[in-house]
């Protein structure tokens, strides 16, 4: 296995609007630009498209300084290519610290993280409320019954009450647009824990798994089996500004958001594929990543999923076609035996639990960056 070197020092078929992406509109009717600038199935298809990679820099400018120093974490393309290999490095750095058992890094004393649920999750909640413990600060769990969001108390005014009492505040939700109001009003540091649309923290957890074992991310080829959802979105907004070779292999019909799709073809920086042939998409692939065919708020369609997702499987005989040195990577949870084989999961070449723990080292990193630590 590859580690990292961290030489900086610590500082303190036709479907209703409801099924298979719950977020129906598309992102450029949201705000995708940073809060500080103006915020001005049909026949057999293959491919949408594919770009060449360019491994080039970003050129310097005001709007790539001005991306640096969001205020929030909602979408990984908000910021510039730089700033976010600075965060998964100090992931890095913070995560050996961890692990070699000092706890005399605390630069969360003193502060508190508001946590809204109107998702629940296992990884989620703990992830954030042990990793800010383990760096000083205190977490405060509000689940899905403890505010309503949107329903007893509107959104802008939870921001702005919970403003008054915390430094940052992480919500998993449903609705895209409530992590935008949120962050529209607030006035400490949001952080998308996870909405229909998209799943910024988890892929940064990711990316950091990617680097610890394969040894880099720049370049690599990633190659997502099954629905085109909101982790697909948020590997399509690395792609963006990170140059590497992303695949989504899908069923007809359930491919992501094309809006997204466009946004990181447009970019020129990393190869984009939308395929709907998982055997060839996975052929010289470092990583092959799965997640469940029916998520959350979509269980009614399980059923039917399962029917459209025949031949879409990670099993041992796509692994191998893969060949010997792809990784196996998974969100969870897991439904063993639907999207994957409890064989490709249990296998040497599965990063999925290594995975699970960096969500807690990523979202430390992130809030530390959104902090100025």
């Amino acid at each position: 296995m590859s580690t990292i070197s961290c030489n900086s020092s610590l500082r303190s078929d036709p479907r209703s609007a409801s099924s298979h992406n719950v977020f129906r509109r598309s992102p450029s009717d949201l705000s995708f630009a940073p809060r500080s600038l103006p915020v001005n199935s049909g026949g057999t298809r293959r491919r949408i498209s594919c770009q060449a990679i360019s491994s080039a820099a970003p050129t310097a400018s005001v709007q790539d300084k001005e991306k640096a120093s969001l205020k929030d974490f909602l979408h990984i393309s908000d910021f510039d290519r730089a700033t976010i290999l600075k965060i998964l490095d100090r992931a890095a750095e913070v995560k050996a610290l961890l692990k070699s058992g000092d706890r005399t890094f605390l630069p969360f004393k003193g502060k508190t993280l508001a946590m809204i649920f109107t998702k629940p999750s296992m990884r989620t909640r703990v992830s954030f409320e042990t990793g800010f413990f383990l760096l000083g600060g205190h977490a405060i769990y509000l689940g899905p019954d403890d505010i309503q969001m949107g329903k007893r108390e509107e959104t802008r005014d939870v921001a702005r009450v919970l403003s008054g009492y915390n430094d940052i505040i992480m919500a998993r939700v449903f609705a895209h647009q409530d992590i935008l109001d949120l962050a529209k009003y607030a006035t400490v540091p949001v952080v998308n824990g996870l909405t229909d649309y998209n799943h910024p923290c988890q892929i940064m957890a990711d990316a950091l798994t990617i680097i610890e074992h394969v040894g880099h991310l720049e370049g690599t080829k990633v190659v997502y089996v099954g629905d085109g959802n909101n982790i697909v979105h948020s590997w399509l907004l690395l792609a963006s500004i990170v140059p590497f070779h992303f695949v989504c292999a899908c069923p007809e019909g359930f491919e992501p958001d094309k809006a997204t799709v466009e946004k990181a073809r447009n970019a020129g920086i990393s190869t984009i594929e939308i395929t709907n042939d998982p055997k060839e998409a996975v052929k010289q692939a470092d990583v092959v990543y799965s997640d469940v065919w029916a998520s959350m708020g979509q269980k009614e369609e399980a059923t039917y999923r399962k029917q459209r997702f025949q031949g879409f499987q990670v099993d041992e005989a796509l692994m191998k076609m893969a060949g010997p040195k792809a990784y196996f990577m998974h969100c969870l949870p897991a439904e063993r035996g639907v999207e994957v084989t409890d064989g490709v999961i249990e296998a040497p070449n599965s990063i999925v639990f290594p995975q699970a723990e960096n969500r807690m080292h990523a979202q430390n990193a992130v809030m530390l960056h959104l902090f100025g630590l």
